[in-house]
């Protein structure tokens, strides 16, 4: 079975998260990795486009009860019905959490990942910044400055 990277963002994106989602996208599918997303637009659609530039395989997990809305690069749209609550699915389907870009539904990504525990949890490039009441970041997120570093943070490739 293929490794399976889940990866979270928002709808709304700038360019920076965008062309980081796209380069993540390509060098997943160039490892042979399934890519996991919400699969709707901005972070969600580039790394969609980005994994079909080199034939990969792209699943979203969308939160209607019909495929209205999905990226055109997706190789697979499951309509959920769920709404939000689709956010643990796609976090539950990965052997890795890669987190680009910051929203409210991206930080309860971010969440129900660190909480399921057993599997690597990267931020790339800015998005959320959590920390304690000391003022210090809790453990489990590593962070990444480019989608090469998310990459070999996940550990999957060693």
């Amino acid at each position: 079975m293929a490794v399976q990277v889940a990866v979270c963002g928002p709808a709304q994106c700038g360019e920076r998260e965008r062309a980081l989602a796209y380069e993540l996208g390509r060098l997943l599918a160039e490892r042979g990795a399934a890519v996991i997303c919400g699969g709707h637009g901005g972070v969600m659609a580039a790394v969609a486009a980005g994994a079909r530039s080199r034939d990969g395989l792209v699943v979203g997990v969308l939160p209607g009860a019909d495929r209205a809305g999905a990226a055109p690069d997706l190789s697979v749209a499951i309509a959920t019905g769920l709404g939000q609550a689709r956010n643990s699915v796609i976090v539950h389907s990965g052997d890795a959490v890669i987190v680009v870009g910051g929203s409210w539904g991206t930080l309860s990504e971010l969440a129900l990942a660190v909480r399921r525990g057993g599997v690597p949890v990267v931020q790339l490039g800015e998005g959320w910044r959590l920390v304690d009441r000391d003022g210090r970041e809790p453990p489990g997120v590593r962070r990444a400055r480019t989608p090469a570093e998310a990459l070999e943070l996940t550990g999957l490739w060693d």
